[in-house]
Parts: structure tokens; C-alpha cells; sequence
């Protein structure tokens, strides 16, 4: 065989990555800017060049010439310690969803005030009830109360409550949601000790129970807000846990403040969404160190069976609710016996109903401003640039 058969054998046993590597290559030359085989191609760069024109290679080359090493090594560290926006604050939709929230439970405290008290049918519901609610209560319920019925345990036990969820949030070292926590707490207080001696009751119907304004109501203000509070300062394995024990705590409270002839259920359902309110506002501002840290962002499964099991529940408690008072509405401007049955049955369910669906509303809130899932804070912190 000769020399120039044995090339030829050579070059059709080639692999077929030597002529693609070869293409690339040429590709390759012709961005560095290498001269090129056809002159009018060579006459056409040189032309450019007297008009002050020059190849973006060859301008990325200068530029990169004059870059030292120092300022290399510095844009790398540059990079490296770029925040993720995520670390820093929710995802801007989760913020939006914490502002309509709060002000559709700011509407709906309203709402539920106004109903009750400015209007005939609404003070002739309030009055049936008030004085007919504890014989509808179930007897074991009463007998077997846990103490809520005294003053002194509901806000000893609230008082405790809170207290916990700070002392988790600073275990935690989470510093701004403890001052979330400290500001949600004052501005609740707050709101219970300035509304009710200044909203107005109207006396529109003759009625056996006190004309004083009752609303909201201070004990289960205090009841929900100790109880969302706990959910908002623990880690997430143990928010859906305390989501049910926050709502059925209020939700004894509720029921046995009216039981008790404390308050009107329009000063319960007040009290919940107006504290909804306040802690969609506070989860508004959550940012650093009120969130989960990076690497521990994960969904949670009892999170969203929690909260969607509680917000479906108060949405089916609020039309089942709403279907008995339609049916009852015409006997309640009157007060007739017949109307007191379901006064109190659709009292009972909006107790519950209203503790449900702003505990779940909360719960989902807090795990979507705390853990906003980004590969950034699935997989940790980002690496930290080397110490000198």
C-alpha cells in the first residue's frame, strides 16, 4: 500500500469528532479575528478598522487585558456575595396576597359590626341569642369547660401563650420576628381597649340584654392573638400543630364568652377578623431574619393539609351559617320562639367557622412568606468568598 493510499485510509477512519472539532476550530478562528483566506473578506475588516470600527472579539480582548488579576479575583467575590432577593423578603406576590387579605378581614370585622348592631334584624338575632345560647350548648361542654369560663385563666393562659412565641422567636434568634410579634400583640391591645368604649350602639329594638357596645370582644381578641402568634414563631414542623390548637382555643373562648352572656356573637366574629387583619399586616413586613433560614425552605405537608382543612371548614361553616339565618330572617325583627333554635345553631357554627378560616388563612400566609421555595434556599447559604 502506498504512503498516499494508507493517508486516505487515515482519513476516512477518522472519528467524526475530529471534523467537527476541526469546524469549531475554524469557527473559533474566525472570532479571534485570525486573517483571513479570502482577501475581499480581509479588505472588508481593514476597512472597518480605518473607520474606527473594531470586532467585538477584539475589543472583549483589550478589555479583558487590561483587567488585572486583583480585578478579576474581586468581580469573582462580587458575585459570590450577591443576596438572593428571596433571603431578604417574600416573594412580592405573597406580600400582595397579605394586603388583600387584610383588608377583606378588616371589610368583614366591618361588616360583621355594622350587621349586628345597626341594623333591627341584626339586634333581634344578637338579643335571641345572648339569652338563649347557653340552653343550645351542650352540657358536656359546659361541665367540662377547662376553666375558660374565668376571666382570670383566659387571659392567664393567652398571656402565656404569647409570651412562648416570643421566647421561641428569640431561641430561635429571630429578632425581627420578635418584634413582630411584640408590635402584633401591642396593636391588638390596643384595638380592643380603644373600640369598644368608642363605637357607637344605636337602641333600635327594645331588648333584654345590656345597650352598652360590647365589640369587639376583648378575651377572645386575646385568645386569637396569643394563638397566632404561636404559629408565626415556630419552625416549620410544628405551625400546623399549633394552627390547631390556636384555633380550637379560640374557638372555646368564643363559644363560651357568649355562653356566658360576656358577649354578643357579632363582638366575636369582630374580635377574628379584625385580629386576621392585624396579622396579615404584620406578615406584610416580614423580611431576614423572620423567615426561614436557606437550606431549610421546604414545603410542608401538614402545612397545607392544616390550612386547607380549617379554610374549608370556615367557608362551609359561613354558607351553612348563612343558609339557617335565611331561613329564620323574618322571625328575627319580631323575636319569635320559633327563630331561637336556629339563632343559636348558626351562632355556634360562626363561632367556629370564623376561628377556622382566619387560623388557616394565617397558617398558609406564614409558610409562604417564611419559605419562599427558590434553589437558592433549597440547596443553602451561598458560599462565603475565600478569607484572605
Amino acid at each position: 500500500m502506498s504512503e498516499h493510499d494508507e493517508t486516505n485510509t487515515n482519513a476516512q477512519s477518522a472519528p467524526a469528532d475530529d471534523t467537527q472539532w476541526s469546524v469549531l476550530q475554524e469557527r473559533v478562528d474566525v472570532r479571534a479575528d485570525k486573517p483571513s483566506q479570502d482577501p475581499r473578506i480581509a479588505a472588508q475588516i481593514d476597512a472597518a478598522r480605518a473607520r474606527g470600527f473594531v470586532p467585538l472579539s477584539e475589543s472583549e480582548s483589550e478589555r479583558t487585558a487590561k483587567n488585572s488579576p486583583e480585578d478579576l479575583q474581586a468581580q469573582i467575590e462580587a458575585g459570590l456575595t450577591q443576596v438572593d432577593p428571596l433571603m431578604i423578603r417574600p416573594r412580592t406576590s405573597s406580600r400582595i396576597l397579605c394586603g388583600v387579605l387584610a383588608l377583606v378581614f378588616a371589610l368583614l370585622a366591618f361588616g360583621s359590626y355594622w350587621l349586628g348592631v345597626h341594623t333591627l334584624k341584626g339586634q333581634g338575632y344578637e338579643d335571641l341569642v345572648i339569652d338563649n345560647f347557653a340552653n343550645y350548648t351542650p352540657q358536656w361542654l359546659l361541665e367540662h369547660n377547662l376553666g375558660l369560663t374565668d376571666s382570670v385563666v383566659v387571659i392567664s393562659v393567652s398571656i402565656a401563650l404569647g409570651a412562648i412565641a416570643v421566647f421561641v422567636a428569640l431561641l430561635r434568634r429571630r429578632w425581627w420576628l420578635a418584634g413582630q410579634l411584640a408590635a402584633f400583640a401591642a396593636v391588638s391591645f390596643a384595638c380592643a381597649r380603644v373600640l369598644k368604649p368608642a363605637l357607637p350602639r344605636p337602641l333600635l329594638m327594645q331588648i333584654h340584654s345590656s345597650t352598652a357596645n360590647s365589640a369587639p370582644s376583648g378575651h377572645t381578641m386575646l385568645a386569637i392573638t396569643a394563638g397566632l402568634m404561636l404559629v408565626c414563631a415556630v419552625p416549620r414542623a410544628w405551625r400546623a400543630a399549633c394552627a390547631l390548637l390556636a384555633a380550637a382555643y379560640s374557638m372555646l373562648v368564643g363559644v363560651f364568652v357568649i355562653a356566658d352572656k360576656w358577649h354578643r356573637p357579632c363582638d366575636v366574629l369582630m374580635a377574628v377578623f379584625l385580629v386576621g387583619a392585624l396579622a396579615m399586616l404584620m406578615l406584610l413586613f416580614t423580611r431576614t431574619s423572620g423567615m426561614d433560614r436557606p437550606g431549610k425552605r421546604v414545603s410542608s405537608a401538614s402545612v397545607q393539609i392544616a390550612s386547607t382543612v380549617l379554610i374549608t371548614l370556615g367557608i362551609c361553616g359561613f354558607a351553612y351559617a348563612g343558609y339557617i339565618i335565611w331561613q329564620i330572617f323574618p322571625g328575627l325583627e319580631y323575636g319569635v320562639a320559633w327563630s331561637t333554635g336556629g339563632a343559636c345553631m348558626s351562632a355556634g357554627v360562626l363561632v367556629i367557622a370564623v376561628n377556622a378560616l382566619v387560623v388557616g388563612a394565617v397558617l398558609a400566609v406564614r409558610q409562604l412568606t417564611a419559605s419562599p421555595l427558590t434553589r437558592l434556599g433549597q440547596i443553602g447559604a451561598p458560599p462565603a468568598p475565600p478569607r484572605r
